[in-house]
């Protein structure tokens, strides 16, 4: 069976997946988004926020600035999407086919 793996397809028809979603969507405190967000994140990995998420802007500076200090780097999504072939693992990551 194939895991759902919840997709964006962008005007241009590029797609891609995000494996962390921060639900700061449900109206949740910054806290917890911070909370949910920095006790998920990986190597690789793309977290969804919304435009609209009612605590959103306070929770952004606490997630960056524990990323920054973990050693992440944060770059565009276009440098974490491969082209050409690729397969995605059971994380919604993708790898190199081949």
């Amino acid at each position: 069976m194939t895991p759902k793996i919840p997709q964006i397809r962008l005007w241009s028809g590029l797609s891609f997946v995000w494996d962390r979603d921060s639900l700061d969507w449900r109206g949740i405190s910054a806290a917890e988004i911070t909370k949910r967000v920095t006790g998920k994140v990986g190597s690789g990995s793309i977290v969804l926020f919304h435009n609209a998420g009612e605590h959103t802007p306070e929770a952004l500076p606490d997630v960056l600035r524990w990323m920054k200090q973990e050693g992440y780097e944060i770059v565009p999504i276009s440098r974490l999407l491969l082209s050409g072939d690729y397969t995605l693992d059971h994380e919604g990551r993708q790898h190199a086919a081949g």
